[in-house]
């Protein structure tokens, strides 16, 4: 169901990353000392006292000229305030009152939404003399809140509960769920049965990622320019793909920062959004590692693909700015044979080429992606599998090992999400790793598979006769 929303706004570094990360529960937002964290919108679900809305962390106002990067994250944050339910305004109560926050007000005032003034930092007795500033501010009666610690929640809970009890939202669809299933039921909206896909857009600076997303939102809701390293936090926005077969789908869609050599990383801020890339690539179904034509493929994109893999994530491959690659052919074979050298664990990755300027290729980015997360939630038939099994040890045997037979007895599915698979025999520790590798590709090739990550394990069976004390000392 829809909720009512609530844009937190302020100047730089008065604590709006710390309150949403209060209210949602979860360190989701990046938080520093330093002013200008934030960046991007980011949105998340928020409870407070059983009163549940949706809150948008913004990047702190400044008076900036609006070709400037200041001035484009302004941009963002008044598309917030505009779509928003009602704007949490939030002032340092320690610093008391600055000519921006004069500023903001006097923009707030002038728009539809209504405002709801709190002094963050007012732990204790200091804020007191800030919070009693901002009524000068001529919107209500500030409220006293410390985000660091939790104070003054009943205040703001009293606040906002007008606002979030007046919202109606949209009107709900009146038809039953298909299939007669209940609300709440096995089928609702589960993973398995065709939820929202998750898709991680990563790559290095400047590839394209936000530009990507933005054209496939169809709106500027990411943050661009010439500048690398725009993007900070992961941010995670829902989206309705246009299915060019009909209808739409949901995918959950996520921007990354950036992902340099760790060796070039020094920069705190920076490894803290790396490591918030790295946490979207574990979180997705689908990632998208998205390389720049101009560029080609680097070592560092191998690196990226590779923990995608590791993780059991189904991976794509996209060339951006392909409308203005030079001896296209050229290049994309040779990255084609890089990828087979570099990323022998997995075969047949697709590689796609997608221009995020012009749109060309998002379609066939999307298509991939639910073809193969279809084939990554795929449950395999005990009786299908060990038919299988059967025939590719009848067509290519294990080896016997300085004589001794090893014995392959049948094979299971364990899980999906990745496709988990567990082969049980005796003597298995004695694989050689070519038989293992066989087993993995006739896996996917045979049950059609396809370019998915698997996990095949290997189980003995223990020596009944074995004495597990042999050789020790007092062995009982």
């Amino acid at each position: 169901m829809p909720l009512p929303t609530v844009a937190i706004v302020g100047r730089p570094n008065v604590g709006k990353s710390t309150l949403f990360n209060r209210l949602v529960g979860k360190k989701l937002a990046l938080v520093d000392d330093r002013p200008g964290v934030t960046r991007d919108r980011r949105e998340g679900e928020a409870s407070l006292l059983g009163l549940d809305f949706r809150v948008i962390d913004t990047a702190g106002y400044e008076d900036e000229d609006p070709a400037t990067l200041p001035g484009r994250m302004r941009a963002q944050t008044e598309a917030a305030v505009r779509d928003a339910d009602v704007a949490l305004f939030l002032i340092d109560a320690r610093e008391g009152l600055t000519p921006l926050d004069e500023e903001i007000a006097r923009w707030l005032r002038t728009g539809a939404t209504p405002v709801i003034v709190a002094a963050n930092k007012a732990e204790g007795r200091g804020g007191e003399a800030g919070r009693l500033e901002a009524f000068a501010l001529g919107l209500g009666e500030p409220l006293a809140i410390s985000a660091e610690h939790g104070e003054g929640v009943v205040d703001l809970f009293e606040a906002l509960r007008p606002h979030v009890e007046a919202y109606e939202g949209p009107p709900l669809d009146p038809l039953p769920l298909a299939g007669g299933e209940e609300e709440g039921g096995p089928l609702a909206g589960g993973e398995e049965e065709g939820g929202p896909l998750k898709l991680a857009i990563v790559g290095r600076p400047n590839a394209g990622k936000s530009t990507l997303v933005n054209k496939m939102l169809g709106q500027e809701r990411m943050i661009t320019g010439p500048e690398a390293g725009i993007t900070r936090d992961s941010i995670s926005v829902e989206w309705e793909w246009p299915d060019p077969d009909g209808g739409t789908r949901p995918v959950k869609l996520v921007d990354t920062a950036g992902m340099r050599k760790r060796a070039k990383v020094d920069d705190k801020l920076e490894r803290l959004s790396v490591a918030d890339a790295r946490r979207s690539i574990d979180r997705s179904e689908v990632v998208v590692l998205l390389l720049d034509a101009t560029r080609g493929l680097e070592v560092q994109d191998l690196k990226i693909a590779d923990a995608t893999v590791e993780e059991g994530r189904v991976l794509i491959i996209a060339v951006n700015k392909w409308d203005v690659a030079d001896n296209a052919s050229a290049l994309f074979n040779g990255i084609k044979a890089a990828l087979e050298e570099g990323l022998s664990q997995l075969k047949g990755v697709p590689l796609l080429t997608v221009s995020a300027k012009t749109g060309k290729g998002i379609d066939q980015i999307l298509k991939a992606a639910f073809e193969l997360r279809e084939a990554w939630s795929r449950r395999v038939g005990t009786g299908e599998l060990n038919r299988w099994f059967e025939q590719a040890i009848e067509a290519n045997p294990p080896p016997a090992p300085k004589g001794k037979r090893i014995k392959l007895r049948y094979i299971t599915q364990v899980k999906t999400r990745p496709p988990s698979f567990v082969v049980f025999g005796n003597r298995t520790d004695e694989l050689p790793d070519s038989y293992r590798r066989y087993l993995v590709n006739a896996l996917r090739r045979d049950l059609k598979l396809g370019p998915v990550p698997l996990r095949l394990t290997f189980r003995g069976s223990r020596n009944p006769f074995d004495d597990p004390n042999k050789g020790k000392v007092g062995g009982r």
